[in-house]
């Protein structure tokens, strides 16, 4: 068991690359809390683990929140009794051109994309200093890294947020055992990306005809890499980036 004895806290865990992450962690002996907004996918996927002997808690969370975050722990606290990983996974997306781009959707992209990790990251640390030590796992994206323009500029600077914060976060916690590490996924299909492909074959060809690999990810291809990440396997890799894309941003 990778995680045997680990309790971890999985942001967006309601579906898509949350879920699936959740799911391994709990087969991998994890005890598991998954927070989303989401409440009826939510309480799905916790049913789902418990059901296969995995042991999970739902509970509602708004990453944009710093109350919901303070009660996300607090709840896993007294549920399981110590923190040991947190996985920021919960992210949206925007494609809106820069020039139509308002405040309104600067706001509610950076809100969850950027603050939710920070607030989810401060909420975190002292309860990992307690145990002496920990793994945190930012999901980012390759719009952290490289520039698109099938992607607003929004959800770029959002996710290149995340990059660097991964990495400061780093410095400042090693010396307290506290490791963060970010993961750059390409084309994942998940519910959230599905809507945006809807109707659009040409434009689903024509990204999956720039990926190396030839096809678009799955859920569990990232779960894998947060796994590591999340393990005592990675015990020397801090400040670190894992690119998950298929050879995307390799050209």
């Amino acid at each position: 068991m990778r995680l045997d004895n680990k309790v971890a806290l999985i942001s967006g865990g309601g579906r898509g690359m949350g879920a699936a992450e959740a799911k391994l962690f709990a087969q991998e002996g994890a005890k598991v809390v998954i927070g989303d907004v989401l409440d009826d996918e939510g309480r799905q996927t916790e049913a789902a683990i418990n059901d296969f002997g995995g042991e999970c808690l739902f509970v509602h969370l708004d990453v944009s929140s710093e109350e919901s975050w303070t009660a996300a722990v607090a709840d896993t606290i007294t549920r399981f009794g110590k923190l040991n990983i947190l996985v920021n996974n919960a992210g949206v997306v925007s494609r809106t051109p820069l020039e139509e781009l308002d405040v309104e959707e600067w706001d509610r992209v950076t809100n969850i994309n950027s603050k939710g990790v920070f607030l989810g990251t401060k909420a975190a640390i002292p309860e990992m200093r307690q145990v002496g030590g920990g793994s945190i796992v930012n999901v980012s994206s390759i719009s952290g890294i490289v520039g698109q323009s099938d992607v607003s500029a929004v959800y770029n600077a959002s996710k290149g947020a995340v990059r660097i914060f991964t990495k400061s976060t780093a410095i400042q916690y090693a010396s307290e055992g506290i490791r963060a590490n970010s993961i750059h996924p390409g084309p994942i299909d998940t519910p959230m990306t599905t809507f945006l492909r809807q109707g659009n074959s040409q434009a689903v060809a024509e990204s999956i005809a720039r990926i190396p690999l030839g096809r678009d990810g799955v859920p569990e291809d990232v779960a894998y890499g947060v796994l590591y990440l999340a393990s005592d396997e990675s015990s020397f890799v801090t400040g670190s980036e894992l690119v998950i894309d298929g050879g995307f941003i390799a050209q």
